[in-house]
């Protein structure tokens, strides 16, 4: 599971009340790796796909030497696996494994390399996207310092992308929004079903009334 979403959006509350759930690791932020991981793959694709046609001699003499041997679908479900094991490192008896980042927008073709690396080689992964009121946005932590039609611009940027991604993997994503849920745990219900979970409005409550300390 992938929490997509930007800076102070509310999406630490939501990937503690998500861990709240049996069986569930939902790490948080690792700095925007698994683009980087997605672009390699994608490399790998395009140079089997576009650098060597059918009947290409692959030979030492060839500057392509060797590119025949690229296996992407190989390689892209090795690199998932070691992202897995090396980064997110789930204990063990977890069900559902993930993380939540607020950079995967940073670029478009990145963010649908992402996508696409994501729901290829992570199986029956679920994507969801959490927003929150622009003003409020731009009064928290850092955004304070920028000009507010710029923090403006980048979260109308991301949040285009969102919906246009769940446009595209209707069956996989489900949105959120930060004003829905906050101090109304019920709110969290529709995204439990989703996610075929059991709702326990009891734990959920007790959550969303902790004060998380990176916000103090």
């Amino acid at each position: 599971m992938f929490i997509v979403t930007y800076g102070r959006s509310g999406s630490t509350l939501l990937q503690n009340i998500l861990n709240s759930i049996p069986g569930y690791c939902i790490r948080g932020e690792n700095h925007n790796m698994l683009p980087h991981l997605a672009q390699s793959w994608r490399a790998a694709t395009m140079a089997v796909e576009n650098v060597l046609p059918e009947g290409t001699p692959d030979d030492p003499s060839q500057p392509w030497y060797g590119v025949g041997n690229i296996k992407p679908e190989i390689y892209g479900r090795t690199l998932a696996n070691m992202f897995v094991r090396d980064v997110l490192a789930p204990p063990q008896g977890t069900r559902v494994a993930g993380f939540k980042e607020i950079r995967f927008h940073a670029t478009e073709p990145m963010f649908w390399q992402s996508l696409d690396f994501i729901t290829r080689f992570f199986p029956k992964t679920r994507l969801i996207f959490n927003t929150r009121n622009h003003e409020d946005v731009a009064r928290s932590g850092w955004w304070k310092t920028w000009d507010k039609a710029e923090v403006f611009a980048e979260l109308e940027k991301a949040e285009d992308l969102f919906e246009r991604a769940l446009q595209r993997y209707p069956k996989r994503a489900f949105a959120v929004k930060f004003e829905d849920y906050a101090g109304t745990p019920e709110a969290f219900e529709p995204l439990f079903q989703f996610l075929e979970e059991p709702f326990d409005l009891e734990t959920v409550a007790a959550l969303s009334k902790k004060r998380l300390t990176h916000l103090k």
